[in-house]
């Protein structure tokens, strides 16, 4: 079957991504290389789920993966956190976030679907809400670490004090509402089956009571 433009893209983000790896490499930058190359393992997983389950995430999940990871990987590799400080940062942030809570509430339709919980929707409002900020809480203890251990070998440091992070867990938090509420409005609309009948396999077991 022929892909979607959004496929395409997100195939070129992959290579933006590995070419500021090959950056990292010449420039001498571990760290860069170290980002770039566990941004694209990321980027590749949704395949490697498709290939081993019967589940097939939409191309908007995605590209919204490889765009997340590419804004992360190349705003540090050209200084763009530093040059368009704090829009840039706030932006990225913004989108992971974004990024973040459609994969949680991906992950409960499936979730609703193939397991015997079943969720209301003011459950997977705050469910998405929870998995945002707590993806969004580990990724600033990593920022946190990083800095403490390995600052001497940054080009800038990852945190900005304490005003840096709270912003930051901010937007993560509006993202994930943006989310929930569409998410849950969307829910209104259609169906469970309808949901997720384009992201699995006809043959998939579903539970059993």
């Amino acid at each position: 079957m022929p892909y979607s433009r959004g496929v395409y893209i997100a195939w070129a983000m992959q290579g933006l991504i590995l070419l500021n790896v090959i950056y990292g490499l010449a420039t001498l930058n571990p760290h860069l290389v170290f980002i770039g190359l566990v941004g694209f393992s990321l980027t590749i997983i949704p395949v490697l789920v498709e290939r081993r389950t019967s589940i097939s995430l939409p191309w908007e999940v995605n590209f919204l993966i490889a765009l997340a990871v590419f804004l992360h990987v190349a705003g540090y590799a050209q200084n763009w956190y530093i040059l368009l400080y704090p829009y840039y940062d706030k932006m990225a942030h913004f989108i992971s976030s974004i990024t973040v809570a459609l994969l949680g509430f991906v992950s409960i339709l499936l979730v609703n679907r193939f397991s015997c919980i079943k969720m209301t929707r003011l459950q997977i409002f705050f469910y998405i809400i929870i998995f945002t900020m707590a993806i969004g809480a580990f990724w600033e203890i990593y920022e946190y670490l990083m800095d403490t251990f390995f600052g001497a070998f940054l080009v800038k440091p990852l945190q900005h004090g304490l005003d840096d992070t709270m912003i930051d867990l901010i937007f993560d938090l509006i993202g994930a509402v943006v989310v929930a509420v569409l998410g849950t409005l969307y829910i209104q609309k259609k169906t469970l089956d309808e949901l997720t009948n384009p992201m699995v396999d006809d043959s998939t077991p579903e539970c059993e009571l």
